[in-house]
């Protein structure tokens, strides 16, 4: 049995829809349905869609208007959610806000809610989950490595450091009482 390829249309530009105000709400409640989004990816969901920019704007700011788009919530939300799920520190949350397109006053108030604390508890169960992937390499491949995990997910310097040199401090700690001393019977 011989298949036929599929032919696919034009895919060149895109046609306005004739009723753009109509295909805009359901554009933006279909993208919203799937998950939060900011203003600047909903208009670009439909600027996609030959959407006219007039059309868009109104159609935002009635959204907005509403409660349905609230990039305030939305960019609190997304630093509770990555920093909890992921361990990612103000600078890789600030990154990602930005690309979605929130703008930076609102980036700065949301990574703000993040006390030194919970950075330096999220650092330490990082490199706690990492520690024993490492064990066999030399100290300071095993340092370079685990204070790389933690700059790329954007912890400062100094705190990466700190909380490697004292995981691997304890980890030392640990093996020493873990095997028995070498003149010990067996």
């Amino acid at each position: 049995m011989a298949y036929r390829r599929r032919q696919w249309p034009d895919r060149g530009e895109v046609q306005p829809p004739a009723d753009p105000e109509a295909a805009a709400r359901d554009i933006c409640l279909r993208q919203l349905t799937l998950s939060p989004k900011t203003r600047a990816q909903l208009a670009e969901a439909l600027a996609r869609k030959a959407i006219p920019d007039e059309v868009a704007e109104q159609v935002l700011g009635r959204f907005t208007e509403v409660g349905l788009i609230d990039d305030e919530a939305f960019a609190q939300a997304w630093v509770r959610s990555r920093h909890n799920g992921k361990g990612l520190a103000p600078r890789a949350l600030s990154a990602e806000l930005r690309r979605k397109g929130v703008d930076e006053e609102t980036v700065k108030e949301a990574v703000a809610d993040l006390q030194p604390e919970d950075l330096d508890a999220a650092a330490r169960a990082l490199v706690a989950r990492k520690l024993a992937s490492t064990a066999g390499l030399d100290p300071a491949k095993r340092t370079r490595r685990l204070v790389g995990m933690l700059a790329r997910k954007g912890y400062a310097p100094g705190l990466a450091y700190q909380v490697v040199r004292d995981a691997l401090a304890e980890s030392s700690s640990d093996d020493d009482f873990d095997s028995p001393p070498p003149d010990a019977p067996l």
